[in-house]
């Protein structure tokens, strides 16, 4: 009798949730969570092992041997395999879809003979060379907590073991002192413990983190984002998946890095649309934080001045403890809200009478001004006033935003010299030159509708010649270290003007910004997501609360068109439990989130018919051939399926996009139906792309 084959199940980086099994030659002993080198076609491919066996299902000639373990890794723990499986599970993809993006490029590298060294090793030394020795002097100051801080800390020292708190505080109420405080215990009480702290935007790391060496200056800390070099970030992942890092900071992806010895996680801005990944896997990293916390029985904090209903709802349930900051720390006070109705008023480059004057008395007394408008670009549109053509984008149902190119990387320059401009589209990133005459009709007088950042801070140069104008959007911070520069020139008061984009709006501490002026919030008032109104809300207070944190005086102005609608209400109000109220109310009778669970199956094809029909035929084998695929009836029948329907932005890149709604009141019925209704939507074997999003945010 044939001695049964030792086989290695290996999850590998590709859109399939099986992993592949692979012989184990004599010559390698791989264990579970190692990092291994396999065939692929002709090509080789590093997986990660997540099961030993003896025996396969596959042919025998087919079956190809395992090739190498990957030399130095770390071998992650039970608890970080246990993650990404119920993530893999949760969010109905494959084990390696996660697991492998998840580890930095450096790392998973297929060895060639051109490797000298080890990555890894190299990894371990870069990062020792940057961690300081604490001098005798480096004490961190003592702060007198507020007494809603004391209580608040004390809320989250008096639960030992699993628990999810939300500590809803006012913009400036001290979060994150209360944050440091905790953590601080936590470090104390264990010489090997590792706390996360996610944030959802880069550009709120570097300010964080030099706040985290100053506090806890003996505590390595790594930082964790996308953005960082490759060489840079494999160390400080390294670093974090061998404990060396007391303390980790991150954007999203952190929350798949293992730590072995993590022991308390805080969600900063939990309500953010940033922790939810928008590519590959859509995992979100706020979730996937608290399953985390839940499986290694350890507290998680979630902090917002304004949560996300789910959240609020959780929270008012009682299924989290919540903790709450009214106050402003330091003695501030809140920033007054002004509203200016748009209609009938005269406008320069955007503002009002009342916002330039106000603008004007701030800077006359040596203080800073936030404009705010969440539009990047020129204008978003370019225009025809003879024939009414568009700068539509042939490969989108979009048009294309006309973006100067002069900028001075976010610094205002009084002479900027001649602008060039470009057609950008938002959605596919194609570029083209903006035209000379109309292409329809011939007509040399083309202009920009709207406004965007860069024209609105080209008429602030008009509009305060004197003032020291500063830009920051998306634009402005693709340009490696143009971000931290011009938040550096504001603190530094170098800047009297901020002028951008939500980029502005968290986490930042101003110390000189008393005015916040909002150009032009409406847009987003008549929006179809049902989450407009919310995220709206949540942007302005987070814009607002850059206002007057170390003054006794501050304002805001919001320009609108509609000064009585219920979001300027609660926000001049500064009352986000009125809003969250009202909010869950037509929530609840329309059946939306958080009363009811989503799943959303997106389709891509070169026409909208093809997308459609094949959503279609993807609900008609749900709906009507379930039970041949051991879909139960009964669980079934607490689902609703919505029709086909094309995506808000139809078509990118020249494919057509449709989407398909299914909705249940219960997430288990909705995730038990999914399984094997998806593993019967594979065999189907289509050639277009489709994809199914768990919890999504866009509908």
């Amino acid at each position: 009798m044939t001695p049964p084959i030792p086989i290695a199940r290996v999850a590998l980086d590709v859109p399939v949730p099986e992993p592949f099994d692979y012989v184990i030659a004599p010559q390698w002993g791989p264990r579970v969570g190692d990092w291994v080198v396999v065939p692929w076609g002709r090509a080789r491919r590093v997986g990660l092992v997540l099961e030993l066996v003896e025996g396969s299902s596959v042919a025998p000639e087919r079956l190809r041997e395992l090739e190498s373990l990957l030399p130095d890794m770390p071998r992650p723990g039970p608890e970080w395999l246990a993650l990404i499986a119920f993530a893999a599970r949760y969010y109905h993809v494959g084990v390696g879809e996660l697991a492998l993006p998840s580890v930095p490029k450096l790392l998973r590298a297929v060895p060639s003979a051109r490797t000298r060294g080890s990555p890894v090793v190299r990894a371990r030394e870069r990062f020792a060379a940057t961690v300081q020795t604490p001098s005798a002097d480096s004490v961190a100051p003592d702060r007198i907590l507020t007494p809603e801080q004391t209580a608040a800390l004390d809320s989250l020292r008096a639960v030992r073991g699993h628990a999810v708190h939300l500590l809803h505080g006012i913009t400036g109420s001290g979060k994150t002192e209360v944050y440091f405080r905790w953590i601080q215990d936590i470090l104390a009480a264990d010489a090997s413990a590792q706390t996360l702290i996610l944030v959802p935007e880069i550009a709120l790391t570097p300010e964080l983190a030099r706040r985290i060496r100053e506090r806890f200056s003996d505590c390595p800390l790594a930082i964790l984002h996308s953005d960082m070099a490759d060489a840079e970030r494999a160390a400080h992942w390294l670093a974090a998946a061998e404990g060396r890092a007391r303390i980790v900071l991150g954007t999203r992806l952190a929350v798949l890095a293992p730590l072995p010895g993590l022991a308390a996680i805080v969600v900063d801005e939990e309500h953010d649309a940033s922790f939810k990944q928008q590519e590959g896997a859509r995992y979100s990293a706020r979730d996937l934080a608290i399953a985390l916390a839940a499986q290694r029985s350890l507290p998680v904090v979630l902090g917002s001045a304004t949560p996300s209903l789910e959240t609020w709802h959780a929270a008012r349930r009682g299924r989290y403890r919540m903790a709450s900051l009214h106050e402003r720390a330091g003695g501030a006070a809140l920033p007054q809200v002004r509203r200016i109705p748009l209609k009938g008023a005269a406008l320069q480059h955007g503002l009002t009478e009342p916002a330039m004057a106000a603008v004007r008395e701030t800077a006359a007394r040596g203080e800073q001004t936030l404009i705010f408008l969440n539009r990047r670009g020129y204008a978003p549109v370019l225009s025809c006033a003879a024939c009414g053509w568009l700068s539509r984008c042939d490969q989108c149902d979009a048009y294309r935003v006309m973006h100067r190119l002069s900028s001075q990387g976010g610094r205002a320059a009084p002479s900027a010299g001649p602008a060039r401009y470009r057609l950008v589209c938002h959605h596919c990133a194609s570029e083209r030159p903006v035209p000379r005459i109309c292409p329809q009709c011939g007509n040399v007088d083309l202009a920009g509708l709207g406004q965007g950042t860069q024209r609105l801070e080209e008429g602030l140069q008009s509009l305060f010649p004197d003032l020291r104008i500063g830009r920051l959007d998306r634009d402005v911070a693709r340009r490696r270290g143009a971000t931290q520069s011009l938040l550096d020139a504001a603190h530094a008061g170098e800047v009297d003007l901020l002028v951008g984009t939500q980029m502005l709006a968290k986490g930042h501490d101003f110390r000189r910004l008393t005015l916040v002026v909002v150009v032009d919030a409406d847009a987003a008032l008549f929006a179809a997501d049902f989450r407009a109104p919310e995220r709206l809300f949540a942007t302005l207070m987070q814009v607002a609360g850059r206002a007057g944190r170390h003054h006794a005086r501050s304002s805001v102005i919001i320009q609108t068109r509609f000064a009585e609608h219920p979001v300027y209400e609660a926000l001049a109000a500064h009352d986000y439990e009125r809003f969250a109220a009202q909010q869950l109310i037509e929530r609840e009778q329309a059946l939306l989130p958080p009363f009811v669970h989503q799943a959303l199956l997106t389709a891509q094809a070169k026409s909208q018919d093809d997308a459609t029909g094949f959503l279609a035929r993807a609900r008609t084998l749900l709906q009507t051939g379930g039970a041949q695929h051991g879909i139960d009836p009964e669980l079934l029948a607490r689902l609703t399926v919505c029709d086909p329907v094309p995506m808000p932005v139809a078509q990118v890149r020249g494919l057509s996009r449709a989407q398909m709604l299914i909705e249940s009141p219960s997430r288990p019925a909705l995730h038990a139906v999914i399984t094997p209704w998806l593993a019967a939507l594979r065999e189907q074997r289509s050639s277009l792309r489709w994809q199914l999003v768990i919890d999504p945010l866009e509908i």
